[in-house]
């Protein structure tokens, strides 16, 4: 590039609006970051379909080495304090803790939307019935929520995914009533209606693909916090049962030997902190594909 090329590419550059040359600036940092993490929940989902057969050890046999053993060539990340081989429970862990995350958020999805759309659609008594139910399930902590529901039904990963599923039907719920009211105002929703077309038509034909987008930004973005709170419950004992390997009840277990092998405790710690970064990622990037306001907002 001659030194006329370089004046007259800086003077282009120069003159694109601030907001513009920003988002040019950081796309290619962003696509790296968001490359990476689809990367790396790819291979957590490998792990959950093929952990099986990947595991150099049975996870959840103890006294396959020495208890406590330091990183080695024989056990990559040491063993635990049962001598089970550290690598084997990480990559066992990798199953629960994607189910967990995919049917809490599924749960919320389908129960949220339902709520969201009998309110926001029929209005009315159903209306002011379900927001102060909504309204009463915002005012309680999520986490005392899902205890309050696990001791009803039980512990277990999948009571544990239930809980959560819980918590989050507010979210999806309201997130859905105020799209579905937005959309029932426009003018061929009334056209459809005059037409003779009945709800259940409309609903199929304009109102759930209207809704849709915001559903799958919020869809993305719940699951760092579903996999988040269910490492908080699995540290509480109310995940997996024991001997099972978990992220959240292999930390509980390690953290009396923190001071001592510290590794015990930071293996499935970085482990659950490199998936919900992961998760968090995978959510900011469908929020700036699929909402337009998060792009207006850089402009």
């Amino acid at each position: 590039m001659n030194f006329q090329e370089h004046v007259t590419t800086n003077r282009t550059t120069d003159s694109l609006p601030v907001g513009r040359r920003s988002r040019r600036l950081r796309w290619p940092v962003r696509g790296v970051v968001s490359n990476t993490a689809a990367l790396v929940l790819a291979c957590f989902v490998l792990l959950g379909v093929f952990g099986s057969m990947l595991t150099p050890h049975n996870p959840n046999e103890g006294g396959v080495g020495a208890q406590l053993a330091h990183p080695s060539g024989a056990f990559w990340l040491g063993t635990d304090a049962l001598g089970r081989d550290e690598v084997s429970r990480v990559i066992a862990a990798a199953r629960p803790a994607l189910l967990a995350a995919g049917e809490a958020v599924l749960v919320a999805l389908l129960l949220g939307t339902a709520v969201g759309i009998i309110s926001g659609y029929i209005g009315g008594l159903w209306d002011n019935a379900l927001s102060r139910l909504m309204d009463l399930l915002f005012a309680m902590p999520e986490y005392l929520l899902a205890i309050l529901v696990i001791a009803i039904i039980g512990n277990g990963m999948s009571n544990a995914a239930l809980a959560i599923g819980v918590t989050g039907i507010p979210r999806f719920a309201r997130v859905v009533r105020g799209a579905t009211q937005e959309i029932i105002s426009r003018s061929y929703i009334d056209a459809a209606h005059l037409s003779g077309r009945g709800r259940l038509w409309v609903m199929s034909r304009h109102l759930i693909p209207n809704i849709a987008s915001p559903l799958i930004v919020i869809t993305a973005i719940s699951l760092s916090t579903a996999e988040g709170s269910y490492a908080a419950l699995s540290f509480l004992g109310f995940g997996e049962r024991p001997p099972a390997a978990d992220y959240g009840s292999m930390i509980a277990a390690a953290q009396s030997d923190l001071l001592s092998d510290p590794w015990v405790v930071a293996v499935p710690s970085v482990a659950f902190v490199i998936l919900v970064v992961a998760f968090n990622v995978l959510g900011d990037v469908v929020r700036d594909a699929l909402d337009p306001r998060s792009t207006a907002r850089e402009t």
